[in-house]
């Protein structure tokens, strides 16, 4: 049995919208956050660590922002072809590890489901699944309300 450990990294700034996507959830906010898909950076720092962690490069070679089929494209779909890349490469994630950093929206009260969607997509339970928030008290991009950061770990294993 061998174990790899993966990291990743995501930073949306906020713009137009009426919510943002976080975790697979949507999250009523004044503002949304400007990307190519979905914007979900918690969801994409996932990605991140997982292909990371099989040395399958990143989630920017895998779906291009620069490639119209990925415009708007729901970030739960990226994970799905993310962990198919890894299956088909002899790896399966073990757990995963999401920490969000944003003053707004408080997200708390969306964990739970963040932790159900991303562990459906996964094929794992949910408490193979950790979602966490915090706050850079009002510190940075994100504590001036710039935008919204997501970190990841996930450990995968190939039997």
């Amino acid at each position: 049995m061998s174990f790899r450990i993966g990291q990743g990294l995501d930073v949306h700034a906020f713009g137009e919208g009426k919510h943002v996507m976080l975790g697979a959830v949507r999250i009523p906010h004044d503002r949304g956050l400007m990307a190519h898909s979905d914007g979900d950076v918690a969801l994409h720092a996932l990605c991140d660590a997982l292909l990371g962690a099989a040395a399958l490069g990143d989630i920017g070679q895998h779906f291009p922002s620069d490639e119209s089929r990925w415009k708007d494209a729901d970030s739960s779909q990226l994970l799905a072809g993310v962990r198919d890349l890894l299956i088909s490469s002899g790896w399966r994630p073990v757990n995963v590890d999401i920490t969000i950093v944003c003053e707004m929206p408080r997200i708390a009260q969306y964990v739970p489901a963040m932790r159900e969607a991303i562990s459906a997509v996964l094929q794992l339970t949910a408490q193979e699944v950790s979602v966490k928030a915090t706050t850079t008290e009002k510190l940075g991009l994100c504590g001036r309300g710039e935008g919204i950061a997501a970190l990841a770990v996930a450990l995968i294993q190939r039997d």
